[in-house]
């Protein structure tokens, strides 16, 4: 059994709190994922995977990876094992839409997994989870769908391929075989162990309880019968952020009941808040963020008035001791999105021997961003309505494993 004590729950411990609506860590202080994987029972993603990923792909390994943004995994051995054979696999991600725009933290599980699409050439499935954010954040069903369909034309300005990709939002797909294996992961999963898993309480509504089957079961390729005909024994990966294991813990846990193959996982660090490394971002705040409708002017002050800096508090004193690269935010956000491993290199260097100044490194920062945002921003202007109809269309994908 893979959901096991480990699942008690988390408001009762005194440590870091991680799961898929709190992160937070001891003190205010930096999430320790060392403890995270003990915690969680996945495994450390090591090097000799990322060298099997390129010899298998013939490409280099995505920057996350070489970097070790994308950390941990589930069985991720096995998709190659399985890939090497000859057997394909399909991607599930997903996003919850409660915002008009995605900051940069939230482009990055659809940045690698469009990588991994382009990398293995397989099929996708995107989730859309407008219910949950309905019943968490407390907006109106017309207002969840209408924030899916915006947040959609992100996701797809990220550059997916239309003939390879299924968007889907909940409150449209959900039903027939969806929805029949909905109710079989339900039966499987007792009211104590969801309370377990996902810290439930008496206070919770019921729609958050009924919520995780939803989650669940875009891991089994009989969900999307226009899609995978005939192919329910189809292993899926699903990259995510760290946070979501509790849904899939508790999916891995109930798939072989069902007749099911386990989902893999391959899962990322939190991409920190520009003041400091204590979780992840907060939308609550707009100056903890970067986000994709940012300007120029705004990506710059955001940065020199609220990046984090590990540098010292006089030049002198700079150029005596240098950085403390550690807690430094604009490295770590260079380390994210900086394509050249060198550049990087070289800055780390020399602003952690002090020969570089903290402006000169938020400066390379606001460069790299302001391209990147703005990249985006023209992508995401070309998507029309016409687009976004197509990629949620169910409909067979042509193309899926070429």
């Amino acid at each position: 059994m893979e959901v096991d004590k480990k699942d008690e729950r988390e408001s009762e411990s005194s440590e870091q709190v991680v799961n898929p609506w709190e992160v937070s860590a001891k003190d205010g202080g930096k999430i320790d994922y060392d403890k995270l994987i003990d915690k969680f029972g996945c495994q450390r993603l090591d090097e000799s995977l990322i060298d099997r990923v390129q010899r298998l792909t013939s490409r280099q390994p995505h920057v996350f990876l070489r970097r070790g943004v994308f950390f941990a995994h589930r069985d991720f051995n096995e998709i190659l094992d399985a890939y090497e054979k000859g057997d394909k696999f399909y991607l599930y991600t997903g996003r919850g839409p409660s915002s008009e725009a995605l900051h940069l933290g939230h482009l990055i599980p659809f940045m690698f997994t469009k990588y991994l699409q382009e990398a293995f050439k397989v099929p996708l499935v995107i989730q859309l989870t407008d219910d949950e954010k309905c019943m968490w954040k407390n907006l109106s069903v017309e207002e969840s769908q209408r924030l899916a369909r915006e947040n959609a034309k992100d996701i797809i300005a990220c550059g997916f391929d239309v003939t390879k990709t299924f968007i889907f939002s909940d409150f449209d797909y959900v039903g027939g075989a969806f929805y029949k294996n909905m109710v079989k992961v339900s039966k499987c999963v007792t009211l104590n162990k969801a309370m377990g898993i996902f810290g439930f309480s008496g206070e919770d509504h019921i729609g958050k309880l009924s919520f995780p089957p939803v989650q669940a079961v875009p891991s089994f390729p009989s969900s999307f019968p226009h899609l995978f005909p005939g192919k329910d024994n189809l292993r899926c990966l699903i990259p995510c952020a760290i946070d979501q294991d509790p849904y899939f813990r508790m999916t891995r846990d109930v798939a072989p009941r069902l007749g099911y193959s386990k989902p893999a996982l391959i899962e990322s660090s939190f991409f920190p808040a520009l003041q400091g490394e204590n979780g992840k971002m907060s939308a609550s705040d707009p100056n903890s963020a970067i986000y994709v409708t940012d300007t120029a002017k705004d990506i710059k002050n955001k940065i020199n008035r609220y990046a984090f800096s590990g540098g010292q508090d006089s030049v002198e004193k700079h150029r005596e001791l240098g950085a403390n690269l550690e807690v430094d935010i604009p490295v770590k956000y260079l380390s994210f999105f900086l394509e050249d491993d060198s550049e990087l290199e070289h800055i780390k260097k020399e602003y952690g021997e002090g020969r570089m100044l903290t402006g000169e490194v938020k400066k390379r920062l606001t460069e790299v961003l302001t391209e990147m945002v703005e990249r985006h921003r023209r992508s995401r202007a070309a998507v029309t309505d016409e687009m976004v109809d197509a990629f949620m269309a169910v409909r067979p994908l042509p193309s899926m494993f070429e």
